[in-house]
């Protein structure tokens, strides 16, 4: 419920970050740039220190901590986050030579050649040292969360959307060699946000709880090579969480503008994503492993079966308010340089990208099942051929039915890894399918349903919008209409769910 507070604070603050990027910049060149200059940097992170990172240090750290051995895991952490970050920086020297080329096969020859292009390179070579500092806090939060201790991370999202929304408020007009910092102004957000929100919070909270940190770079040492031997697979393995924005985004920017405002929609997705997905994911982890290592194999399975059915109950109600509200939630972007034609095509992205809200976050409840049995091979190696299936797909529905038809493949792709990653449980007998709560799903789901044609059908008959403040009014009607119907059904249904959600066990 921290996690999930804080992820709702942080879409909060991201909508706001959105609206205000949008107001300055619209759907033209400096925005396009901007937006692409994120991939480069995000790859690298995600091959070398994203999930691979914490995931492993959780997993090492949960073991040292259940044998009494504060000293080792210390030890342990201080020569892995020493070595990698040794790696990082030779790495990201090369990976800023090398980022005319990624830009050049990642977004197409004309994206390279017109204005786009230049300013992207620049763009991304600023943001590559982030990684550093993004890995630092992975590191630091990963002890965190062995402790149960959550604080810490919930606030490193707000803060670095923070630092964005302030990077740009304060930084846009601020002439620099004569010219102002623009779009540049965003990029010392991200940087801050990054330094600030990541690393040194996570790493004071980290010292609080008794850290003794000791520099050593050792590449032969033990426990590197336990972390590297866990870690290698999801580094050396890729999933469609991180390739899906490569994939769209490679053919919508054959035109300027496409690649703003599917990113858009993407963006806006994610801020009710956050709020269940990965905060979900990120607090049951810890759990998983220690239900795991201490042999509760029914527990561990009726834990995950049961996690994975509220989070998907939950996400199908969020979708069906996703989806009957878009219209009046686009067009708060409306504004400056962002007209409301660029609001109307996002509206049509959001919606074919809520569609698959509930997959999206029950995926990464079953990735972290894997993980959290020390099998990080599995869903390697099914990521990787799901990736590889994939990638026609986008450019297939790409050429027939344009930017819709890159959500729509979105859509699909998450719905095959989602359902391989359940399967390959199954058959592994790690989590049986039997475990899942079907009964409240059908709940869920009915509940779903009557809410969105109860919603659609009161806000149609609202006055039509034309300002920002008539769009608040009725987003706050048709979710309230939303909320009230959903819960009216679910208890009808007798459904489990409103308590659960409420009951906090001690």
């Amino acid at each position: 419920m921290l996690l999930m507070m804080s992820a709702l604070l942080s879409g909060l603050l991201g909508l706001v970050r959105i609206k205000y990027v949008n107001f300055l910049f619209g759907a033209g060149v400096a925005q396009d740039a901007y937006r692409a200059a994120f991939k480069w940097p995000d790859l690298l992170a995600y091959f070398l220190v994203g999930s691979a990172a914490s995931v492993s240090m959780i997993t090492m750290l949960n073991r040292y901590r259940e044998q009494g051995d504060e000293e080792g895991a210390d030890r342990a952490l201080s020569v892995v986050l020493s070595t990698m970050l040794t790696v990082l920086a030779i790495v990201m020297v090369g990976a800023a030579i090398a980022a005319p080329l990624f830009v050049r096969v990642a977004y197409g020859p004309e994206f390279l050649h017109d204005a786009r292009g230049p300013l992207c390179i620049s763009l991304t070579r600023w943001l590559l040292p982030a990684q550093l500092f993004f890995f630092i806090g992975s590191m630091m939060s990963a002890r965190l969360q062995v402790r149960k201790i959550f604080i810490y991370q919930a606030l490193t999202p707000v803060i670095y959307n923070g630092g964005i929304v302030a990077g740009a408020f304060f930084l846009h007009n601020v002439v620099v060699f004569g010219k102002p910092l623009g779009v540049y102004s965003l990029v010392i957000g991200v940087l801050v946000g990054v330094v600030v929100g990541s690393a040194l919070l996570n790493t004071l909270g980290a010292l609080r709880t008794g850290l003794r940190f000791k520099p050593r770079i050792a590449f032969s040492d033990p426990a590197f090579l336990e972390w590297l031997r866990a870690a290698a697979p999801l580094m050396l393995g890729v999933s469609l969480v991180m390739f899906d924005g490569i994939f769209f985004n490679r053919f919508a920017a054959n035109n300027v503008g496409q690649l703003t405002l599917i990113n858009n929609a993407k963006d806006l997705f994610n801020a009710p994503f956050n709020v269940i997905g990965p905060a979900a994911g990120t607090a049951s982890l810890p759990f998983f492993a220690s239900l795991f290592q201490r042999k509760l194999a029914h527990d561990f399975s009726t834990s995950v079966g049961r996690s994975v059915s509220r989070l998907f109950s939950i996400g199908l109600l969020l979708s069906a308010w996703m989806l009957a509200i878009a219209p009046w939630l686009m067009d708060l972007l409306r504004g400056g340089r962002f007209h409301g034609a660029d609001a109307v095509e996002t509206t049509h992205l959001f919606r074919i990208f809520s569609i698959s809200l509930a997959l999206w976050a029950v995926q990464g409840i079953y990735a972290r099942a894997f993980y959290a049995a020390s099998d990080t091979k599995t869903p390697a190696i099914a990521g990787t051929i799901i990736v590889l299936l994939s990638f026609p797909f986008y450019g297939l529905f790409y050429r027939h039915f344009g930017m819709s038809g890159l959500a729509f493949a979105s859509d699909i792709g998450i719905f095959a890894q989602t359902a391989v990653l359940a399967l390959l449980l199954h058959k592994k007998k790690l989590v049986t399918l039997t475990h899942l709560e079907y009964a409240e799903l059908a709940r869920a789901f009915a509940a779903a349903v009557v809410a969105f044609f109860a919603t659609s059908y009161v806000t149609r008959w609202l006055p039509a919008v034309s300002t920002h403040r008539a769009d608040f009014i009725t987003l706050t009607v048709g979710s309230i209409v939303w909320g009230v119907v959903a819960l009216i059904v679910l208890l009808v249904l007798r459904s489990k769910l409103p308590a659960q959600i409420l009951r906090r066990k001690s």
